[in-house]
């Protein structure tokens, strides 16, 4: 039974959900892993991640939120309400009790798992995938994950002894990102990769000492390809079984002093590379230029150090 109160829907109770409601005790629980596979449910939190959970439909199944949060984010409380969602309010001390977070900002969703099978994020076939091999640090595979959405991955698979997807830090750290990618869990990073092979996609490993130089692969036109790009632990890397596995063993190149990049920096680089070359044609080689090409480019040559000398002109004629 569900009672109106300011457009929003609140459970007919007397006043907010406080830490001892049987429903806040439960979804309390959805902060241990077991948890949240024995109900398949996790815990968003933020409006950020709620307003993204909200907009995959079928995702979010319930909305706590302190009276105050409520009225503030009310465009998200009546989202919940259009879609026949039961929000709650709840007190501050219940809603800390929720949160992961020092200063939560008053808003949690309840959502189910969105995980699905490798074998149908593949049928979607996908130009860019990212996989987590192994990967536990939470903050690294949300910010990863993130990142692979910024860059167009359509699915990006937690493979191995990978973090759960639904870890508080995850969440969180992939700012919404969670639920605009196909999540795939799967045990058997070596059977991803077969499955990943057998559907077109090159699969390229990432280590600091591979073989192939990212720039080459990028010169080569090797990234405009459907790709999946694996990524390990930041302490440990990829096995030797993954690395032997993959197509190519790529390494970031450094001009600098710096021993490596962080893992997130890696992933950031190598996406984006392929990001850009999935979304931009190749130019042609300078040795297989055609005329057209090479007298367009001399055109565009000619026409720059013309607009340089005109600036250099007006410069000149305003000093003293």
């Amino acid at each position: 039974m569900q009672s109106r109160s300011h457009g929003r829907r609140l459970d007919a109770v007397s006043g907010p959900l406080t830490p001892r409601t049987p429903r806040i005790v439960a979804a309390r629980r959805l902060h241990r892993r077991r948890d949240r596979e024995a109900t398949g449910r996790f815990l968003a939190e933020g409006p950020q991640a709620v307003r993204e959970a909200l907009a995959r439909s079928g995702t979010v199944l319930e909305l706590f939120g302190t009276p105050a949060a409520l009225d503030r984010y009310r465009e998200l409380a009546a989202q919940a309400d259009a879609a026949d969602l039961p929000v709650s309010e709840v007190t501050d001390a219940a809603l800390a009790g929720l949160a992961e977070t020092v200063a939560p900002q008053g808003l949690i969703a309840v959502c189910q798992h969105l995980d699905l099978p490798l074998a149908t994020a593949l049928a979607r076939a996908p130009r860019l995938v990212t996989v987590l091999a192994d990967i536990r640090d939470p903050g690294n595979a949300g910010t990863v994950l993130r990142t692979a959405d910024a860059a167009g991955a359509q699915t990006v698979v937690f493979a191995g002894t990978a973090v759960d997807p639904y870890n508080g830090k995850v969440v969180r750290a992939s700012a919404g990102s969670l639920f605009h990618v196909d999540v795939v869990r799967a045990p058997d990073p070596l059977q991803v990769l077969a499955d990943l092979r057998a559907a077109g996609l090159a699969v390229l490993a990432t280590t600091g000492y591979g073989a192939d130089d990212l720039d080459d692969l990028v010169d080569a036109g090797r990234l405009a390809a459907p790709t999946a790009w694996v990524f390990g632990s930041e302490a440990h890397g990829l096995p030797a079984e993954l690395t032997a596995a993959a197509a190519a063993r790529v390494r970031v190149p450094l001009h600098g002093r710096a021993e490596s990049l962080n893992l997130a920096a890696a992933a950031a680089v190598c996406l984006y590379a392929s990001a850009r070359a999935q979304r931009r044609p190749l130019s042609p080689h300078p040795a297989e230029a055609t005329p057209a090409v090479e007298e367009a480019a001399a055109v565009e040559e000619v026409a720059a150090v013309e607009a340089g000398t005109a600036i250099e002109t007006v410069e000149e004629s305003g000093r003293p």
